[in-house]
């Protein structure tokens, strides 16, 4: 199962969060049809243009605990995201922590173009 990880910043629109996913999907080779869950921190789960962007890809999003993101070991380490998070990478955190302990990322987190969302995407088994 695919599972899409987001991190992206309180004003981000909807066409950020979209275009983050295109980006990971056509970088990973994945439809946005094989996404099964998204994830993101569960402090942002219920900002509106987040879960404006659930709804148009029919999915409900999966919050993530700080502490499961902290645990996370991600393949990037963004500094400020560390102090901020206590994590590398929030998108690459939220995707492991839900991808179970089998879980691997497909590649690093890739930012949108207007630099406000992040999504990383791994195979997994959530359940």
């Amino acid at each position: 199962m695919i599972i899409a990880g987001f991190g992206f910043r309180t004003s981000a629109s909807m066409g950020s969060l979209l275009n983050a996913l295109e980006k990971a999907c056509s970088d990973r080779s994945v439809t946005k049809a094989e996404i099964r869950v998204i994830a993101a921190p569960e402090d942002k789960i219920e900002s509106p243009e987040f879960r404006k962007f659930c709804e148009f890809l029919s999915i409900v999003a999966t919050p993530v605990s700080a502490g499961n993101m902290i645990a996370a070991d991600t393949l990037t380490h963004s500094p400020r995201v560390q102090d901020m998070r206590g994590t590398g990478s929030v998108a690459e955190a939220c995707t492991l922590s839900v991808a179970g302990p089998a879980g691997q990322l497909l590649g690093p987190r890739v930012v949108s173009e207007d630099r406000m969302a992040t999504c990383a995407l791994a195979k997994g088994d959530p359940s």
